[in-house]
């Protein structure tokens, strides 16, 4: 059961642009039961002991050991956590489901195989398979001796999934589907027993279904991949592959509801993923930087190793705070539905955060990103051999950046999800937006006051940003209107934002949170780093809104977006090179990351 957190309603998504919170409303790493603790630390000892050892063998295709590692992992619960226990599942919240993913991360071969084992290539069956289908196949899978793949991807349909050519028919008896066509990029495609394989009913009614292995359903050869090499990713041959009625996922013509709605849990698993994979980076760089000599003491001596250190790990420890506070809401959000059974409307109670998820998948797979690439460069000309962590985590990481749908299609997601829920009136965006214009023309705007109480500064910024956020959006909606979904660059450019906004908040609402609980002096290294992030974020911010809003308009209506702009992203700048060097002492000595 996840933490009680003192909630009065059910918080809607994206409601966090336009609505305040307060620190005891968040859940945090912090608010972990004893269940959640356990499940994280049973998936690390299970890594660093049965599977970090043995990567080599992975990467050189050992499926067999593949194999015998997830029935491993599933024999400890890492595959039924989130599989009811009618099942054979252990039924575990969402939380525990991400730690699990977060803990895989210290591998990114392997929690690729089980990701996709206890991730795209189970839900679909949890939430949208017959009763038929989840008694024969769900035991199985729990257990590890099943393995799953997911088959969405096609040479011509990438992000435009519904382009899909692959097709299925009804036979004559009526009593099974007969599927063909070419799936692409299928993660356990070498060794999988079934596929949750999309293909278009009579031509033209996307639909999901369970297809068996087969003769008429066949891996390709193996692709040769950039990283995650101890990974199987091969094509999927369906030439007249057979898949019974009951194996038929959810409804005939309505695959797309499948393969968005699995997408919204795949995007926040992939972000715990990264999180693990930056924490195990930024300790070997912690004790690479204290081991390398250079002009006859540490690296990790050097202001310029220690901006760095402490530049990944603030990014770390926000990225935690914004996987676990959307993990909150969406267990409040499933609390709600009270029926365990009613997948429906668990569904939705999923969907309702689709914005926040996709906030998770870009920022954290880019934070991933910059703590490889950092990582490379504190090894420097080791980084870039092979014999060395570095090199691998460089190449396994840059796959996050595309999987579960790619950043660029996330990023504008998560306008568009606000916009939709706006439009529909599920969210009071519009009204939002439109008070902000007023103050915007108003002789006077709201400033600083002399609140001096902890990270009173900072929580202005975060006031201030979102108002940025509902500028840029809502002068975005004004302009395009209906046709604002094809402003690619706008909607990227506010995504940034946003993105940025949320961090913003999630960091403060966890410092505060953690002060209150610690003391400040406790809390201090956390309250550096949220300085710090704040301080960036807000530089961000407003790179991005001018670029946004240039594009938009120009004249007099410009200068008084920019005048206003001007208001919400003023501020004193933090004296940034002290900070990290405070946040990176700490990991110095403790020799790991430690935060």
């Amino acid at each position: 059961m996840a933490a009680v957190i003192e909630q009065k309603e059910i918080v809607k998504g994206g409601s966090f642009l336009i609505e305040e919170r307060t620190p005891a409303e968040i859940f945090t790493p912090e608010d972990f039961n004893e269940e959640h603790r356990m499940i994280a630390e049973t998936t690390r000892q299970f890594m660093d002991a049965e599977v970090v050892p043995r990567i080599d063998e992975l990467e050189n295709k050992d499926w067999k050991l593949a194999r015998e590692l997830v029935k491993k992992g599933a024999e400890l619960g890492l595959v039924g956590a989130n599989i009811p226990e009618e099942y054979d599942g252990l039924g575990l919240d969402q939380t525990s489901g991400a730690l699990i993913a977060e803990n895989l991360g210290r591998s990114a071969s392997f929690a690729t195989t089980l990701g996709a084992q206890s991730g795209i290539g189970l839900m679909p069956i949890v939430y949208f398979g017959t009763e038929a289908a989840k008694k024969k196949y769900l035991p199985q899978i729990a257990a590890g001796d099943l393995i799953t793949a997911y088959a969405l991807t096609e040479a011509g349909s990438g992000s435009d999934a519904m382009a899909a050519k692959a097709t299925a028919k009804l036979s004559d008896d009526g009593k099974e589907y007969v599927l063909n066509g070419e799936k692409m990029f299928i993660t356990n495609g070498g060794f999988a027993d079934i596929y949750i394989v999309f293909a278009k009913v009579d031509g033209d009614k996307f639909t999901a279904f369970i297809v068996e292995r087969q003769e008429g359903c066949q891996p390709g050869a193996e692709e040769h991949k950039m990283g995650i090499k101890g990974s199987s990713t091969t094509p999927l041959i369906l030439a007249d592959a057979k898949a019974p009625v009951e194996n038929l996922l959810g409804e005939v013509g309505k695959g797309h509801k499948i393969a968005f709605n699995i997408l919204n849990i795949g995007r926040f698993k992939l972000g715990a993923m990264c999180l693990g994979g930056m924490k195990v980076a930024l300790t070997y760089s912690v004790r690479y930087a204290n081991e390398r000599q250079q002009f006859g003491k540490s690296i990790s001596a050097f202001g310029a190793i220690k901006s760095k250190l402490g530049e990944m790990a603030i990014r770390t420890w926000i990225g935690e705070a914004m996987i676990y506070r959307t993990l909150g809401l969406i267990e409040a959000g499933l609390a709600a539905v009270g029926d365990s059974k009613d997948m429906d409307a668990r569904l939705k109670a999923i969907e309702e955060y689709a914005a926040e998820c996709s906030i998770i998948k870009v920022a954290l797979s880019e934070y991933c990103d910059y703590i490889t690439d950092e990582m490379v460069q504190i090894y420097g000309g080791y980084g870039y051999s092979a014999d060395y962590p570095a090199e691998r985590a460089y190449r396994d990481t840059r796959i996050n950046r595309i999987f579960e749908g790619t950043n660029e299609i996330n990023r504008m997601l998560i306008p568009g999800r606000l916009m939709k829920a706006a439009m529909s009136g599920r969210l009071a965006l519009l009204p939002a937006a439109q008070a902000l214009m007023d103050e915007i023309l108003s002789p006077s705007m709201a400033s600083f006051d002399t609140d001096e109480s902890l990270l009173a500064t900072e929580q202005k910024l975060a006031q201030n940003a979102k108002k940025v956020a509902l500028m840029t959006l809502g002068t975005a909606a004004q302009k395009y209107m209906m046709g604002l979904a094809e402003q690619q660059e706008i909607l990227m450019g506010v995504a940034d934002i946003i993105m940025d906004a949320y961090a913003m908040e999630s960091a403060i609402l966890r410092t505060l949170k953690l002060a209150r609980a610690q003391g400040e002096d406790s809390a201090a290294r956390y309250i550096d780093m949220t300085r710090v992030f704040c301080n960036d974020a807000v530089e961000r911010i407003e790179m991005h809104a001018k670029n946004t809003l240039a594009a938009m308009a120009e004249g007099d209506e410009l200068r008084t977006l920019l005048a206003a702009l001007r208001r919400f992203t003023k501020m004193t700048p933090t004296n940034t090179v002290a900070l990290r060097q405070r946040i990176a002492g700490a990991m110095i000595e403790a020799n790991r990351y430690v935060y």
